[in-house]
């Protein structure tokens, strides 16, 4: 972990609740897909953790959703601006364990850390597939961002407005040698039961510090409760017991 500070190089909408932020500065701390980082927004006591959608040498892009006080407060800061920034927290995905095949299943603001991912996989040689899962095609983002990467996508609805009709586990048939998954718990629920390799998932908290001092975030386990912030937010499928 490293606190720096970040300017802010663009701050666009790509739906209506959907925001995407570029920050340049220090962040080296980013080394693996999955990584998040912690902002803090003025006049909220609480940072705001975010996944990490896309890297360079200088800058990261962050994807977010407009949920409440804190995103609503990031969607209106303008270029320029400087943030205090907590980055390199997160364990990230471990690319090693794809195969040749690997699919990427994210749903809503789950997307954003598998498009860094499908392009370390890319690069990696990997043919990968990808399936996008959403309410309605109002709220589709980033699919043409992974085409243009070179990933096989397949996008859900739930309500049929485009792609397949219904969840992200319609769309999941075999083939793949491995899966990354981020989402909602539902969603993670259902990969799980649906999903027959072993596969990783990143849980999205809500975070007190994010760096692992106040066991705010957890998630049982094999070997007991791991914090999101800390041993996470990848976990392995085998080790994951869901809470009744």
């Amino acid at each position: 972990m490293k606190q720096v500070f970040l300017e802010i190089k663009e701050n666009t909408a790509l739906t209506k609740d959907v925001f995407k932020m570029t920050l340049v500065g220090d962040v080296g701390e980013i080394k693996k897909p999955g990584q998040f980082v912690n902002l803090k927004i003025s006049g909220v006591f609480l940072r705001r953790p975010i996944s990490v959608c896309d890297r360079d040498e200088n800058s990261i892009t962050l994807v977010y959703k407009v949920v409440g006080k804190g995103t609503k407060m990031m969607s209106s800061l303008r270029e320029g601006k400087t943030l205090d920034v907590l980055t390199g927290l997160g364990n990230g995905y471990d690319c090693e364990k794809s195969g040749d095949k690997p699919l990427l299943i994210g749903g809503g603001v789950g997307i954003p850390p598998l498009y860094l991912l499908a392009k370390e996989l890319l690069n990696q040689g990997k043919n990968v597939s990808v399936i996008l899962g959403f309410n309605t095609a109002g709220e589709i983002f980033l699919k043409d961002e992974f085409e243009n990467l070179g990933c096989l996508v397949t996008v859900t609805t739930v309500d049929g407005s485009k792609g397949v009709k219904g969840f992200v586990t319609g769309a999941i048939e075999g083939g793949y040698t491995h899966f990354y998954t981020c989402g909602p718990e539902p969603m993670l629920k259902a990969v799980y039961g649906k999903t027959v390799t072993s596969g990783q998932f990143s849980f999205e908290e809500r975070m007190g510090c994010g760096f692992g001092a106040c066991m705010g975030c957890s998630c049982k386990t094999l070997t007991g409760y791991k914090r999101i912030c800390k041993d996470g937010p990848v976990l392995f499928k085998e080790e994951i017991l869901w809470e009744k």
